[in-house]
């Protein structure tokens, strides 16, 4: 363990020599988190699940409250700093409908945006089969992202912006409550879990930092859509030709090193995160090889869709729901409706799915 520990720190201290130290804390951040997430089993899909089958609502509890805590500290940040800015994004159709094909994917998948990363470090098969595809369709939604704004309405709307910190805080707050509470419905103390609320609470405490350190909340789709542009560059793809990729930040992002990019490096940070808390006896789920082979097609599509519908609906799990909600976008609640309702879908796919390509007594 030691070793492992010092093999992070000199990787750290590399980066802080080769891109700046900004770019290693940030790398840092994200590795705290990818730890919490597979230590603590805190997560999102996971939760859902659980909340949808057998009414148990703990783990939505405690992202109940990450985001609450996040959202106390980084809305007043926010609004007091020229330099910081939220994950506000804008409500349309496509952005709904990308939500629910992601709530729907997910579940099939065992995993989410931060969760397919989570997996994949810890060594889960499945999450590792669909990360690639996860990139992929990431990239493929940035081609058709701009044709979905220009062809249908999108209303952007800030708490903060629209009445103030403070109210948008009290409707933050209260809407989470309100959340938690019907999650935890009739489950009296059994809905508090101490293990998954210290989670909670280290993940707000990581997000914050990440918003005061990066200049902008945690995300995670932005980074996989990167790489895959990186890589089709490579093969000889024009960037020139796609209104996403022209956009300064953008072409900017595409031409620098993704050691220099926020959200790759968040993205790294969770692999590796999990990676340390897997080395260090974590439970691992990874798929049996006795599945059926059509299994594998299945999340590779699941993962392409996770890409593609995470894209246009502006954010997963973390940069719509967590981040959204935290920074008192509107966006992240509709987000997290859609979704939810594709989850419940989801779920139901995923256990037909898993009843068909797995052999009794495995599962």
């Amino acid at each position: 363990m030691i070793l492992r520990v010092g093999l992070i720190v000199i990787l750290l201290g590399a980066l802080a020599i080769m891109a700046g130290v900004r770019y290693s804390l940030t790398a840092l951040v994200g590795l705290g988190i990818g730890f919490i997430l597979e230590r603590f089993g805190f997560g999102f899909a996971g939760p859902w699940r659980r909340l949808i089958r057998e009414r148990q609502g703990q783990g939505v509890l405690a992202q109940c409250v990450a985001i609450g805590l996040t959202a106390i500290i980084i809305q007043p940040l926010i609004a007091q700093s020229s330099s910081l800015i939220g994950a506000i994004a804008p409500v349309s159709v496509t952005m709904i409908l990308g939500a629910l094909i992601f709530g729907f994917a997910m579940q099939l998948i065992l995993g989410c945006g931060s969760g397919t990363l989570v997996n994949a470090g810890s060594g889960n098969l499945i999450a590792l089969v669909a990360l690639p595809a996860f990139c992929v369709g990431s990239f493929l939604g940035t081609l058709i992202l701009p044709l979905a704004i220009i062809n249908t309405t999108h209303i952007t709307v800030s708490l903060p912006e629209t009445f103030g910190v403070a109210p948008s805080l009290v409707i933050t707050v209260v809407g989470l409550i309100g959340l938690a509470a019907w999650a935890t419905r009739g489950q009296g103390t059994a809905r508090w879990n101490k293990q998954l609320l210290i989670a909670a609470v280290g993940v707000a405490v990581l997000a914050s930092l990440h918003v005061v350190i990066a200049g902008q909340p945690w995300g995670v789709v932005y980074g996989l859509g990167l790489w895959a542009a990186k890589f089709a560059t490579g093969l000889g793809w024009d960037p020139s030709t796609a209104d996403f990729w022209i956009h300064p930040i953008n072409a900017q992002a595409l031409s620098q090193s993704v050691l220099t990019d926020t959200t790759s490096l968040t993205d790294f940070g969770l692999i590796a995160g999990a990676a340390l808390a897997a080395w260090k006896g974590a439970e691992q789920t990874a798929l049996r090889p006795s599945v059926q082979w059509w299994f594998y097609g299945a999340i590779l599509a699941a993962g392409l869709a996770l890409g593609i519908s995470s894209r246009l609906a502006f954010g997963c799990n973390v940069g719509a729901l967590f981040s959204g909600i935290a920074s008192g976008s509107l966006h992240g609640w509709i987000w997290l409706i859609a979704a939810f309702i594709g989850s419940i879908g989801g779920v139901s796919a995923r256990d037909w799915l898993w009843q068909c390509a797995v052999p009794k007594g495995i599962i």
